[in-house]
């Protein structure tokens, strides 16, 4: 049920005509619930869509009614029609709803750079027939209905002490965030403020969707956004609240790397004996964003002087040689030399874990990837909505 599990949400997905294939391309999330609260984060990147923009200034008061997404179509680069595409479909959500514009997150993703009348027209007339199709078991339909590249829809759940919090998650390409990541509805029957719900998301963020670095590559339209209806009548501690929206968004963010466009591999890189949090993200996401290193394991070979060579472009604090690299449990290498032969590692299975100790400090951080496959090449020079 994912985004409907909590009390007082409905959700749609429907046809609105905007993908070729002809497969459902418009969600809707609707809050009945007595509290409206919302918190979000969005992309970092300069290169803001429409969408973005809007929704950054709907959730600034904290309140919000709803959250329309379509897919087909980023609205990205679009000029000022752009811009009036997604005020128009606020306003047509706000009209079908009897709620307010300013009060509806809008959410776009797809190829930047589309937007006509045509496609206007199209998510205008899908965001009116999802209006009309609520339902309270309508999350699958709205995991759905915002794939785009995806091949199975994402949603998770996790229950706590008399209050649930649930979620939908699109994204299989361009997944390399700051501060967010992809498309992502996250829905809670707590009863909590507008600002507990702010810091919960992004601490449960910080350490799941902003540690998924696929391909190195940020997209112009992310966006996660967390409702709360109030409707279970609970308070939960703030920690155990905290604890439950990060378990859904680690959930999320590993169903969205098992999608990622074209891997055959999903690699998961610890590194340990760091001095600090931030630099063992910055030696993780070094090694994600070797392409070198990603090419090595999509041919099963696990080449860890590509490893070292990674780490040696970071600002982190360490010694090359007193570093420990191990790959599916066999430590190839030992302060910096080899250690186990390297035939002895197995990198057939999907999972790829690569364990690198740094032996400078306790800070930890594990970071997500994929590995550089013909695939991936291909599906993205031959993509199109």
């Amino acid at each position: 049920m994912s985004v409907t599990a909590a009390q007082g949400f409905l959700a749609a997905g429907v046809v609105a005509g905007l993908k070729s294939t002809g497969r459902p391309d418009v969600a809707l999330v609707v809050n009945r619930g007595r509290r409206k609260a919302v918190a979000a984060v969005f992309t970092s990147n300069r290169a803001k869509a429409h969408p973005v923009l809007w929704s950054q200034q709907v959730v600034s008061d904290g309140i919000a009614d709803a959250v329309v997404l379509n897919s087909g179509g980023a609205n990205c680069f679009t000029g000022p029609f752009g811009f009036q595409t997604t005020h128009a479909t606020a306003e047509t959500v706000a009209d079908a709803l009897g709620i307010s514009a300013t009060d509806v997150v809008v959410c776009s993703t797809g190829l930047i750079g589309v937007g006509d009348q045509i496609f206007r027209d199209k998510v205008l007339g899908g965001a009116t027939a999802a209006a009309a199709e609520l339902d309270d078991d309508g999350g699958l339909a709205a995991a759905t209905a915002i794939m785009t590249t995806d091949t199975k829809p994402k949603q998770a759940v996790v229950a706590g002490d008399g209050w649930v919090v649930g979620g939908m998650a699109k994204g299989a390409g361009m997944l390399a965030p700051g501060l967010a990541t992809m498309l992502v509805v996250l829905t809670t029957d707590a009863d909590l403020p507008s600002e507990v719900l702010d810091s919960s998301l992004r601490e449960a963020t910080r350490v799941t969707f902003d540690r998924l670095d696929s391909d190195g590559c940020m997209s112009t339209n992310d966006t996660v956004v967390l409702l709360a209806s109030g409707e279970s009548d609970v308070v939960p501690d703030q920690a155990a609240f905290q604890a439950a929206v990060t378990e859904l968004c680690a959930d999320l963010a590993e169903q969205l790397q098992a999608d990622a466009e074209g891997a055959a591999h999903d690699i998961r890189i610890e590194v340990v004996g760091a001095v600090s949090d931030v630099e063992a993200v910055e030696v993780g996401r070094s090694i994600a964003r070797n392409n070198l290193f990603k090419a090595a394991v999509f041919g099963n070979d696990p080449n860890w002087g590509r490893v070292l060579a990674a780490i040696g472009t970071t600002s982190a604090e360490f010694d090359p040689y007193d570093v420990d690299v191990t790959m599916n449990g066999v430590r190839v290498c030992h302060a910096g030399a080899p250690d186990q032969p390297s035939d002895a590692v197995d990198l057939t299975p999907r999972a790829v874990h690569v364990l690198v100790d740094l032996k400078v400090g306790d800070a930890e951080a594990t970071i997500l990837t994929n590995d550089l496959t013909h695939d991936y090449v291909h599906e993205n020079s031959a993509y199109s909505s």
